[in-house]
Formats: C-alpha cells, structure tokens, sequence
C-alpha cells in the first residue's frame, strides 16, 4: 500500500509487520490479551449478583484466617468451568476461520526466535554478508521447484537438479550422498547417470553389492561389481588423471588457470555406490584406496575427473584426511540420524525434520548452508536400463574416449 501527500512530502509505503524481540512469546502473549479478557467478563456476568452480595471483610486475609473456609461455592467452579469453556470455543472457532492469521502468528513468533527457515516454512538456500548486515535468501514451498527426470540437464558444467539447484561440477567437484535403505538414493545416482550419458561425459560405475547399478552392465562399458575390477577401475581412473594433468600443460591451447573444459576436453565421473561397504571388504588395502581417493579429489577439478560416492553414512574412517571436506555437493537423503547428519555436513543448529517422502533430503550445494532437498520424480515403472540404452545410442558420448598419455596423444 503506497500514499502519495504531495510533491514535498515523503512517500509512505506498508512494509508489513515489523519483529520485536518480545515476538519470541508472541502465541501465547496473543491469545493471553485476547482470551484473560473474556474470560474475566463471562466470570463477572455469571457472578454479578454473587459478587454484589460477598461480605469482602469475610474474604479479606485476616477473615479467611478467622473463618478458614472459602464457603464450598460450587457455583463458583461451575463458572470458572464455563468461562473456560468459553474461551476455548472461542480459541478454536478463530483456529477454524482465521487459520491463515494463526499460522503468521506462529511464522512470525519462530522468526523472532531467530529460527528463520522453519520459522517462515521456507528453506534458507542463501547468506551474504553485505557492507553492514546479513541478507539471508530464504525459499517458500522448496517441494514446488522439483523437477521431473526428464528435466535434469547438464549445461556448462553444471547440472540442474531442482528448479533452484544445481551442481555446477566444474566449479563445485565432487559429490557425497548419502542415505539408508529406500530413501531414494539408487534412483538418484541412476538420474545423474541418465543425465550423463546424454552428454560427451565418460562414465566409470562401481557397485560393489551387484545390484541395481550393475545391471547397467547390459548396456554400458566400464560398470563394474567384483572386488579386483574395481581395484582396477580406481587405479585406471587415476591414472588417466594424472596423465591428462601432464597432457593439458603440453597442448597448444593451455592458459593457466583454465581448466579441461577451455580446452576441449570431455569430464570423467566416477561413480561409487556403497563405497564404505567396498572400504570394509578391502581390510587392509583399504590404506591405498584412500590414498588414491585424496589425490583425486584433490587434483580432479582440473583435469575434469570427478568422483561421486554414495554410502548409507559418511563414516570418517573411510573419509578421512580431508577427503570429505573436499566433496563440496553434499546430499543426505531419507531418515538419517544426528550423528549420521554431523557427518555429512559438520556442526551445524541447522534442524533436520523428517517426512514421508521418497526422494527427500537436505543438501549442501557448496555455501555451507544446508536446505531440503527433493530429488528428481521419476515415473512409476520407469525403465533405467532401457531408457541409458537409447540414451547411449543416440550421444555416442565423448570423443575423448582414450586414455590421454603423458606426449599430450590420445
């Protein structure tokens, strides 16, 4: 609402309710100044002529110690029970018709207690600090900008997940997932796996259970599900890494600070279901693994090789040195635990609310700020395997198929 006075005065426009620190009881208070009231006028009608004869000396302290009784009025309880009565019907006829005033009174009083995103029901997706004050990028109805499987698109390398999300890999490498059994964490790593095959991506797939993932074996190159393959998938990963670290500094278009893409060059997934469960089978070997895992990530975002590793709980045993804190996308998915929680996102007074939705979680898209997340619908009796397989035939992906040697030849 905007008033315009005249050319020599100030313009004055609504800017809604303004939040008091004394909004932290701001409920309760309400309905204390609004129901007391009634609640005092129905006692003082129901009670006009008892009032009007009560002997006050009898009421009075000194008279109560003399007479030590209060006279046993039921009629008095009965009002007390009717007033009571009263302000509840009040309470919920109000609750029933004016349900949108009550929900602002409950937004507005958990804002005020500095709960900011469960306070207004929106999701904070951004902080900045600005010159003298934190602006906070809140989001309203997160559920509303999920997307359907068809709409996940990788551009530049970026990915999009949600209408609001998306993992730019090139700028953010790396992504962790997380999630127990029917949390949606399969479909998830099988929607980014569909995505990628639509473009020039060369793709490296480990399940070391043999289960859903690994029927993409079916229909795609280098899946693999036995122990020594992928040993031997990790130690080829990495080498065609650090050889193409040598190539790009040999190629005639090399800039420093540019990455593989300026240069061309196709990006490499590596993608890892149940990798603290593959961890647990290697024993002792795990130590290389690790080993070979750090230099990844550490070096990965460069060369275009990426790692996304997907695990029911990010235990540090397995992720350790640093190696987690290099996973800049971070997705939990499903009902987790605080300690499973803390694990995959550090300490945080972020609260983690659960609801029965497949697919569901919170992220970390790289701003250490977590939000809901929901991942992409998929349709009932979505195909996987079939639709990768016609995926596959019409990209037949990158024309950087070839390990790159350390003389810059494909």
């Amino acid at each position: 609402m905007t008033i315009m006075l005249d050319d020599n005065m100030k313009m004055y426009t609504n800017r809604g309710k303004r939040i008091r620190p004394s909004d932290k009881n701001l409920v309760c208070n309400y309905a204390l100044w609004r129901l007391v009231p009634l609640f005092v006028l129905v006692m003082l009608l129901l009670n006009i002529r008892a009032l009007l004869a009560v002997d006050w000396a009898v009421w009075s302290p000194a008279g109560m110690m003399e007479n030590q009784t209060f006279g046993g009025n039921l009629y008095l309880l009965f009002s007390l029970a009717e007033a009571t009565g009263a302000c509840l019907a009040v309470a919920a006829l109000y609750y029933t018709y004016r349900i949108d005033g009550v929900k602002q009174l409950f937004h507005r009083q958990k804002l005020a207690r500095m709960m900011l995103e469960s306070g207004l029901f929106c999701e904070l997706v951004e902080k900045e600090l600005q010159d003298s004050y934190v602006e906070y990028v809140l989001l309203y109805d997160t559920i509303g900008s999920r997307i359907a499987i068809d709409d996940v698109t990788v551009n530049d390398g970026s990915m999009k997940l949600m209408g609001t999300v998306a993992w730019e890999f090139d700028q953010l490498p790396h992504m962790l997932i997380a999630g127990g059994t029917g949390g949606g964490k399969t479909y998830f790593i099988l929607t980014i796996i569909n995505a990628l095959v639509k473009t020039n991506a060369k793709l490296y797939i480990c399940d070391p259970k043999n289960a859903d993932l690994a029927d993409l074996a079916a229909v795609m190159p280098d899946v693999y599900y036995r122990q020594e393959d992928i040993t031997a998938c990790l130690d080829r990963f990495y080498d065609e890494m650090m050889a193409r670290n040598e190539a790009m500094k040999q190629m005639s278009g090399y800039k420093t600070g540019e990455n593989y893409a300026y240069l061309g060059l196709a990006p490499h997934f590596l993608i890892f279901d149940e990798y603290v469960a593959f961890m647990e089978m290697m024993g002792r070997q795990s130590v290389e693994v690790m080993a070979k895992l750090k230099q990844i990530v550490m070096l990965g975002r460069q060369s275009g090789f990426f790692l996304v590793l997907a695990c029911q709980r990010p235990d540090a045993k397995y992720l350790g040195d640093g190696i987690r804190d290099q996973f800049n996308f971070r997705v939990a998915l499903g009902r987790m635990s605080e300690l499973g929680y803390s694990m995959m996102f550090g300490q945080t007074t972020k609260e983690f609310y659960q609801k029965r939705i497949r697919g569901r979680g919170y992220v970390d898209v790289g701003t250490n700020v977590i939000s809901e997340f929901y991942t992409p619908l998929v349709p009932r009796g979505y195909n996987f395997v079939q639709e990768i397989s016609l995926a596959m035939a019409e990209n037949p992906g990158s024309d950087d198929q070839q390990p790159i040697t350390a003389d810059g030849n494909i």
